[in-house]
Formats: structure tokens, C-alpha cells, sequence
């Protein structure tokens, strides 16, 4: 064990010191969700909190594809820092931002317009979904100013700096819950809102963090040298081709596991409101360590990235494994967690103590997919800095839509083993994506196949040099 702490104890002191920030940032995405559902469960009622749960199945959707979508400058950026080409990393900022901002307007018009028609078709409580449209219409408009906040997040972390973004969060998060109490609870004269809340608080936290990011970024003196070329002027479909060729494959990976995760909640939706309120609560506790887990896996690709950009593949695997050991322990942490206070973690949502005994059950079972839950997001982390996207997405798909979804409704509904059955099918399919990622850094990295995905870069020097 000694050996094995000594081969990595670069990597792992590298990994944390860039992933801790990053990890703290991605929580604060999940916080939002999070401190909805806690203010709600405690001011607004089981059947808001139920409505919360139905919001956040819709909305995931499109939030993940157009937070992925941000994501595909990250890698680029972390190449071209390896290789000492700072002004191409402006250029890529400023194709980033105007792809973002469309990216969020045409989701904007995908909820108001697809979403809010079929929804009172999902065979949902009746109730839940009049509470649900004005939170959803909210949350939808607050895309917008959360990926332009994430293109200079992106952009920022890509070159390694990671703090900025991290402090924004936490205050945004601040800002997020004082005023959701406010609203929801009716304080200082304004007039009680209920769910409708908690959606105007996330919009203004959203819009704040996106003006305090983009200043921050263009008016620091340490990203002067990057920014020479974020103009208008630089904005060309080939750019925008390089960030999609990596940005749509990374949405669409988030796309089927979350997409798998919203299906499982409109399953337990149509097995009872209960259910769905206590999946609520489970499915919030689990987010928080996923979307730790994905701190350490961004931390993953910006370095993978950079050792990939420098040519440096030895370097790469050392760096790569040693976030794999460190999810593990991680992951190891927050199951031990679950399993002790599976009785007592609900109690910070809810009252209900029919809610409180059906998460406490569900817990335990999350208590058993941390692991697999962690190593895959780490995995799809490093091959996503190495430029591979294309078969991890097809491994999203598999695992999710062809393994997970599928036995999620067998145990829970044709074996009628409910909410627990449900939970039982998406272990199995976050197993199976682990294992197949995995597999495919090892094919990768030990045969010295690392994949040069950018070949748009040949046109890029071709067209511009």
C-alpha cells in the first residue's frame, strides 16, 4: 500500500488541489436542486415537493444538454494550454459563448413549447402538475444565463483555475436559498409564492453568477494573454464544429443517464405521490455525492487533457489512475454514510414520515451504487480530456437505455417490487457503465492508442495558417 501511495502521490496531491474547487463548483449545480426541494418540503408540502420531483425528471434533459454542450470547449482548451497555443483559446471562447447562448434559447423553446404540452399526459397526479408548469416555465428561462455562466466556467477551468467558479457557487447558493425562503415563505411583505419561489430564486442566482463569471474572466489580468482573440469577428462553423464534435457527444452521455434516471421517476410517479416524493428526497442526497464525484472527473479531463495536448502519455494513465483511486475512496465514504444515516438524512427535506421510511430504504440501496456511480463518471472524465467520446456515449447508451431503464421497470412494476425494484434496475445499469468504461481506458492507454479526435485542428491550420 505504501508502494502504491508513493508511485502517486504526485498525481494525487495534482488531482485534488485542481479537483476540490471544481468538486465544490458542480456541487453548488446540484445545491439548486437541492435547497428547492429542502424549502419546499418544509414550507409548500408534500405535493409541491412531489412537483419538484417531476420538474427536476423534465428539466434534466435539457439542462444536461446544454451544460454538456458547454462542455466541449473544456478538453480544447486544456489540449491547446498543453501545447503553448494561447490564442486559439480565445478564439474557442468566443465560438463557445455564441453556441451557448443559442444552445439555451432553442431549449428554452423546447420546454415552453414540447414539454408543457405533454405533461398533463404523463399520467401524474393531477395536483402535482398544476404546481409543476409555473416552476418548470422558471427554471426553463434561468438555461440561459446558467451556460453563459458555464462557458466562462469552462473556459476558466480548462486553463487550470479553478477557485473563481468555486466561490461564485457558494454564494450563488447563498444567494439561491435566502431568497427561496423569502419567496416561498412570504417574508419582509413579499406575498407567499409557494413553488413559484424557489423557480424565481434559481433565475436570479443564475443571472447573477453569469455577470460576476464573465467579468471576472474578461477582466482578469492572468487571462489577458488568452483573450487576444475573443471577438465576434473569430465566431466560424469550424470552430463551432470542433466544440460540438465533443460538447454533443458529452450531452448526449449525460442525456441517457439522466434521461434514464427522470424515465425511473416517472415510473415511481405512476406507482404513487408518496413514492414519488420520497424518490425525491433518495435521488437529492445521491446527486450531491454524484455531482462531487463529477468535480473530481472534470479535474480528470482538464489534466488528461494536457498531458494529452503535451504528448505525454505515460504521464496521462499515471494521472488517469490515480482519480480512478480517488473516487473509489470517496465513493467508499459517502455508501458508509447512507447505510448509517439512512433514518436521519430524510429529515432534512421532510416531515412526512411515510416519505422519511421509503428514502431511508432507497439510501441504502444508493449506499450500493456510489461506487459504480463514481468510477463511471471518472471514466468518461478522462477519456473525454483524451479527446474519446463517440463509443463512451454509445457505452451511456447501452448501459442506461438497453440494460438500466428496462430492469427498473421490470423489478419495480412486472415484479412489483415498487420503488425499490426501480432503484434496484438503475444500479444494474450504472454498474454495467462503469465496467465497460473502464475496459476501454485500459484497451486505450496500454496499447498507446490514444485517440486524436480533433482532426478538425489539420483544418483549422489548413484554412487560418
Amino acid at each position: 500500500m505504501k508502494a502504491l501511495y508513493q508511485k502517486y502521490q504526485f498525481y494525487y496531491r495534482d488531482s485534488l488541489k485542481l479537483a476540490i474547487p471544481v468538486v465544490i463548483s458542480q456541487l453548488g449545480h446540484t445545491l439548486v436542486q437541492v435547497s428547492d426541494s429542502v424549502i419546499v418540503g418544509h414550507f409548500a408540502g408534500t405535493t409541491a415537493l412531489a412537483a419538484v420531483s417531476l420538474v427536476n425528471s423534465l428539466f434534466l434533459v435539457p439542462l444536461v444538454i446544454g451544460v454538456g454542450i458547454s462542455y466541449g470547449i473544456t478538453p480544447l482548451i486544456a489540449q491547446n494550454n498543453g501545447r503553448g497555443n494561447y490564442q486559439e483559446c480565445g478564439t474557442l471562447l468566443s465560438n463557445s459563448f455564441f453556441l451557448n447562448v443559442i444552445t439555451g434559447i432553442v431549449l428554452f423553446c423546447a420546454i415552453y413549447f414540447g414539454v408543457m404540452l405533454f405533461i398533463n399526459k404523463l399520467h401524474q397526479s393531477p395536483d402535482v402538475v398544476i404546481q409543476a408548469k409555473p416552476y418548470l416555465f422558471l427554471l426553463s428561462i434561468s438555461l440561459i444565463p446558467l451556460l453563459v455562466f458555464s462557458t466562462f466556467k469552462q473556459f476558466a477551468e480548462g486553463l487550470g483555475f479553478t477557485k473563481q467558479a468555486m466561490l461564485i457557487s457558494i454564494w450563488g447558493n447563498v444567494l439561491n436559498i435566502v431568497l427561496g425562503v423569502i419567496f416561498v415563505k412570504g417574508l419582509f411583505g413579499v406575498h407567499p409564492m409557494g413553488i413559484k419561489g424557489v423557480g424565481y430564486s434559481t433565475l436570479i442566482d443564475r443571472s447573477v453568477m453569469a455577470i460576476v463569471m464573465a467579468v471576472y474572466v474578461l477582466r482578469s489580468p492572468i487571462f489577458k494573454k488568452y483573450l487576444k482573440d475573443f471577438t465576434i469577428k473569430n465566431i466560424d462553423r469550424v470552430r463551432g464544429l470542433q466544440i460540438l464534435k465533443i460538447g454533443m457527444p458529452v450531452a448526449m452521455q449525460y442525456v441517457f443517464e439522466v434521461g434514464a434516471f427522470g424515465g425511473a421517476a416517472l415510473i415511481i410517479g405512476s406507482i404513487g405521490m408518496i413514492e414519488q416524493a420520497a424518490h425525491q428526497v433518495a435521488i437529492s442526497l445521491a446527486a450531491m455525492t454524484y455531482m462531487m464525484a463529477s468535480g473530481i472527473s472534470a479535474a480528470a479531463a482538464i489534466r488528461s487533457g494536457n498531458y494529452f495536448g503535451a504528448g505525454n502519455h505515460s504521464e496521462l494513465r499515471l494521472s488517469a489512475i490515480s482519480n480512478y483511486h480517488i473516487v473509489i475512496v470517496f465513493m467508499s465514504c459517502t455508501a458508509i454514510i447512507f447505510t448509517l444515516f439512512n433514518q436521519y438524512l430524510p429529515w432534512i427535506y421532510t416531515g412526512d414520515r411515510t416519505v422519511i421510511a421509503i428514502a431511508a430504504q432507497l439510501l441504502i440501496v444508493a449506499a450500493f451504487f456510489q461506487l459504480f456511480d463514481g468510477t463511471q463518471v471518472v471514466g468518461l472524465g478522462i477519456l473525454r480530456g483524451m479527446g474519446d467520446v463517440n463509443k463512451p456515449t454509445l457505452i451511456t447508451f447501452i448501459s442506461y437505455w438497453i440494460v438500466g431503464l428496462p430492469m427498473a421497470y421490470l423489478l419495480g412494476i412486472y415484479f412489483d417490487l415498487g420503488v425499490t425494484g426501480v432503484w434496484y434496475g438503475l444500479v444494474l445499469g450504472l454498474m454495467a457503465s462503469s465496467i465497460m468504461l473502464f475496459l476501454r481506458f485500459q484497451s486505450i492507454s496500454k496499447s498507446n492508442k490514444l485517440i486524436i479526435v480533433d482532426d478538425i485542428s489539420q483544418q483549422i491550420k489548413n484554412t487560418y495558417h
